[in-house]
């Protein structure tokens, strides 16, 4: 449950956010047409920046004999996940030029221009940008033209991409914010089914999330995405798909969407695909009760029947439409890995019976509960669904179900909004690692984290010795101030405390630079096997020690700076002296502060990694699955039947022990405090506007 400080990437993209808010007030849009024209931008910003590092890897190819040396043609972009731009449609060269000094006409064109040379893009992206105000879509077009965004990887403009996604959910800038899953469920849904060749089909495919991440999945083994797999999708709002269509282009990928009514899914299957998907990944609509139970009862994709149907001819609830239909999409190896509600796992009735036969094919493979907060617009938890029909025909595995209960697996991304951490996705996949005897992989993420956190000790000289120095700074400025003889000495007593808590972090400093020059020395020796991973987390312990107890130290010295630098001001008068060096003093304060800051985050970053790695050795201490109470299990099918064919994780696993109280992690929950008080002041100042503009509307 480790919460991130606020980055200046944050920061960055709060202000974007303003900058949209803007936009939107100088138009005339309503909310659902304003958004579009905004990720329209962000994808000129990001084709372009793919354009210029393409065209750069192109002349370093002719130069080097690995291409002719010709003009460039599309493929050569295509080949390094790029569009060819013309030089109108650049970022850069509309800003500089302008159509007619007109930038919204300027955009529209570039937009035409994109579409014309890639086909999949046609009709798909805004072009109604005359409608804003020429002079805020300029100052919006400048935020995006810093020299940090013109060299963006594409994790960070992915990164701003789903933050705006993120930010319409919640703002109910679209369909209740429906459109958008939360990266860490997506993610752990590719990590766990691990889509990496054939057909990838998402029904219910929003804005091509599951696509983007499988992408990232293929990319990070070395593979090209566009060799490996072809993209399906289906969207019944036209809106979102092409929103879909602009994401996959961002990331120069190509995709194959129907939407509106030719992708209204419950009733046709617009690609024709069934039993032919390697791979099925969706988050469909939960809950749905609107469905014509005429129209879908001979449907080829419910091989189990309807679940049941209501007095006006409506299917009662379409939550095993979908799951039926993800069944008959998959070929004889196909998995899928779907978003559920939670009512769907343990419903009764008819939905049961058709629970009941779709365990009995043996195709279930595992189910993940999640806790509530993880959607945007969403309070409600969920669960994960995993099929794989290879599994039918394996007579080892096919009467069995992972049940795998993540819900105390979290971190706090604010105060209504949790996720999971990289690291804690990487756990959640090292089960199913584990689940499917792969322990090489386990291991290997645990001697990842050993390493990560040892790396982690080595880079904390550089901010430990950083703040020391900050310190003996602030000393030296003090001094003489601090020295002088007074009667009665207020300050005398803290500024001792400063000058023998710094001798004393010192001297631990160099201790656990020791330590970790130790570590570092022994783990280049150490064994990968099981046996010796173990006893090299084990000999990190020392050190993360050290780091809880060096954040103390740094906090308390930190602290005792400030108050002898407000002593000195308060009670002593020291601005009115000519001793007092007010204009260092205040600057290096500043550095102090940032000092310390790093520091602790350094800190916190080598007992974090040891902690992952306990996490893993401590639950699967021989490297392969067992029952964990209160986390996992694996059940058989006469327990399932026993449980009215349940499919609902804590039912099985049990109830997880409490934590020991001397194990409490005060840094965890500091965070946790800091992001509700954040919130807090926030709704605040919301609030105080709010009702500032309503006396005035009542002056008025």
């Amino acid at each position: 449950m480790i919460a991130d400080h606020m980055t200046g990437i944050e920061e960055f993209e709060a202000g974007l956010w303003k900058i949209a808010n803007d936009l939107r007030a100088n138009s005339n849009l309503a909310s659902n047409e304003y958004f579009l024209p905004i990720m329209g931008l962000l994808f000129l910003r990001q084709a372009t920046n793919r354009y210029y590092a393409a065209l750069e890897a192109i002349e370093a190819d002719k130069k080097a004999g690995r291409m002719p040396s010709r003009a460039p043609v599309a493929a050569d972009f295509a080949r390094r996940r790029a569009l060819m731009l013309p030089q109108l449609a650049c970022y850069d060269e509309i800003l500089k030029n302008p159509k007619d000094g007109n930038i919204g006409a300027a955009l529209t064109q570039a937009m035409e221009e994109i579409e014309h040379g890639f086909p999949p893009l046609a009709g798909q992206l805004p072009k109604d940008y005359e409608h804003f105000d020429g002079e805020v879509l300029e100052n919006m077009m400048r935020i995006f033209d810093t020299e940090a965004l013109r060299k963006a990887s594409g994790d960070v403009f992915g990164r701003i991409y789903e933050y705006f996604l993120a930010e319409f959910s919640k703002a109910g800038a679209h369909d209740n914010g429906e459109f958008y899953t939360p990266p860490s469920i997506v993610q752990t849904i590719v990590n766990v089914i691990e889509p990496n060749h054939g057909i990838v089909l998402d029904p219910a495919c929003g804005t091509g999330g599951m696509f983007v991440q499988s992408s990232h999945f293929i990319e990070k083994a070395g593979q090209d995405t566009m060799k490996r797999v072809t993209f399906f999708g289906h969207e019944k709002n036209e809106t979102t798909a092409k929103l879909a269509q602009i994401n996959l282009a961002v990331n120069g990928l190509e995709g194959k969407i129907r939407a509106g009514n030719e992708a209204i899914t419950y009733y046709k299957d617009p690609h024709e695909l069934i039993g032919k998907c390697d791979f099925v990944m969706a988050n469909p609509p939960f809950n749905v009760d609107e469905v014509d139970a005429e129209k879908v009862k001979s449907d080829k994709r419910l091989p189990f029947g309807l679940p049941g149907v209501n007095k006006a001819k409506k299917v009662s609830n379409a939550n095993y439409l979908w799951l039926s239909y993800f069944y008959s999409y998959l070929n004889q190896d196909g998995r899928a890995g779907v978003v559920m509600s939670s009512q769907a796992s343990s419903a009764g009735r008819d939905e049961a019976i058709v629970r009941q036969k779709i365990v009995e094919t043996g195709t279930v493979d595992a189910m993940i509960d999640i806790r509530g907060n993880f959607f945007y617009t969403r309070t409600v938890p969920c669960q994960l669904w995993f099929f794989d029909r290879a599994k039918e025909r394996d007579e080892a595995r096919r009467d069995h179900v992972l049940m795998l209960d993540a819900r105390n697996i979290f971190r706090k991304v604010s105060r209504a909004v949790y996720d999971f951490s990289p690291e804690q996705q990487k756990n959640i996949a090292a089960i199913f690692w584990l689940y499917r005897k792969q322990d090489k992989r386990f291991l290997n993420l645990v001697e990842s984290y050993i390493a990560q956190s040892i790396a982690e000790g080595q880079r904390t000289d550089a901010q430990l010795a950083a703040f020391l120095s900050a310190v003996d700074k602030l000393i030296e400025l003090a001094k003489p101030f601090a020295t002088q003889e007074r009667d009665p000495d207020s300050l005398a007593e803290t500024w001792e405390e400063i000058l023998v808590l710094r001798k004393t972090l010192g001297q631990d400093v160099k201790a656990f630079n020791n330590a970790i020059a130790a570590r570092s020395k022994d783990w280049a020796q150490a064994s990968r096997g099981n046996t010796g991973l173990h006893a090299s987390r084990k000999a990190m312990h020392p050190a993360a020690e050290q780091c809880r107890d060096l954040t103390k130290q740094i906090d308390l010295a930190a602290k005792l700076a400030g108050r002898a630098i407000d002593i000195a001001i308060k009670d002593l008068d020291a601005r009115e002296s000519s001793d007092w060096p007010g204009t260092d003093i205040t600057r290096t304060r500043k550095a102090l502060e940032t000092a310390r800051a790093d520091a602790v985050e350094a800190l916190h970053q080598v007992r974090y990694f040891v902690k992952q790695a306990d996490w893993l050795q401590e639950r699967f201490p021989d490297a392969t699955l067992r029952d964990v109470e209160g986390l996992v299990k694996l059940v058989n099918r006469k327990e399932i039947e026993d449980h009215d064919w349940s499919l609902t994780p804590g039912r099985y696993v049990g109830v997880a022990p409490e934590e020991v109280e001397e194990d409490f992690d005060f840094e965890e929950a500091l965070r946790s405090i800091h992001i509700d008080l954040k919130g807090l002041n926030e709704e605040a100042v919301e609030l105080a506007t709010r009702i500032a503009k309503n006396f005035e509307e009542l002056g008025a």
